[in-house]
């Protein structure tokens, strides 16, 4: 994939070295597909061989009124997309392990301004690939997984127990929580809670302080690199299994009923198939 061809996220490139990548399908919300990770993985690609880009700021289109709102499904989705990029994408690859690893080994900084509500790899993403996360007051992360009968993706089950131990990771994913700004912070899943009015300015604060003439870039990238090392093969193996799990719960009865009480605006019935 060019950057001349992407179609969910607007990619722009400054003098200082600070990269933008925004999420942007307003229409749905900045939901997200194979498309947007492809787009993503390109992204970080054209960083890696750009010795001027030094930070990545990931964020949502303001117009969306979301960061993301999680995975996109549309019937016959993958016929509508140009045949050179099918070509790039994985369909079997549900967790997105090809652009996780990438945010994983990515040595330059990323920071996500999470400046709307936040679901599914809304969430998995920015705790896989952001170093530091930044949330609007207003803001929101959906752990609906369960309510859709699907586990999650993007090392979300490697990552949650991590941050916050088993408990409080399966409490929350077992029922598939929604958790504030407020309570994201306190677990310690982002780093700041800023009105959103300010969120952008705030992260561009602190994007240029981690990059020359007022950081060590080369110290920062390597200490991102040593603190990521050990973790490489836990991380690789969840993807395993997280895209075996999604494969199979996508199968299941309860999925398509998940699905079909979402269309219906109705309560699921789960019944365990």
């Amino acid at each position: 994939m060019h950057i001349d061809d992407f179609q969910d996220i607007k990619y722009t490139k400054e003098e200082n070295g600070i990269c933008t990548a925004i999420i942007s399908r307003p229409e749905r919300r900045n939901a997200v597909s194979y498309v947007t990770f492809l787009e993503l993985f390109t992204i970080l690609e054209d960083m890696e061989q750009d010795t001027d880009a030094k930070v990545l700021i990931l964020t949502g289109d303001p117009k969306g009124r979301a960061f993301t709102s999680g995975g996109y499904f549309e019937p016959n989705f993958f016929d509508k997309i140009h045949k050179d990029i099918r070509k790039e994408i994985n369909l079997m690859d549900i967790a997105q392990k090809k652009t996780c690893m990438k945010f994983w080994n990515f040595k330059k900084p990323v920071l996500a301004a999470i400046n709307g509500m936040a679901i599914g790899g809304g969430i998995s993403m920015p705790l896989a690939g952001a170093d530091l996360i930044y949330m609007a007051d207003d803001a929101w992360f959906g752990f609906y997984f369960s309510k859709r009968a699907i586990i999650g993706e993007f090392g979300m089950n490697f990552l949650l127990p991590f941050y916050l131990g088993f408990q409080k990771a399966k409490e929350i994913l077992y029922f598939g929580k929604k958790i504030t700004a407020q309570e994201a912070y306190d677990l310690g899943l982002i780093n700041q809670i800023v009105p959103n009015d300010s969120l952008m300015e705030f992260t561009r604060k602190h994007a240029l302080e981690l990059i020359p003439p007022n950081g060590p870039s080369i110290s920062i990238n390597l200490m991102k690199k040593t603190m990521h090392s050990y973790f490489k093969p836990i991380l690789d193996k969840t993807l395993d299994l997280e895209n075996k799990g999604l494969r199979k719960t996508f199968r299941s009865k309860d999925f398509r009923e998940s699905m079909n009480a979402l269309k219906e605006k109705r309560e699921t019935r789960f019944i365990g198939k």
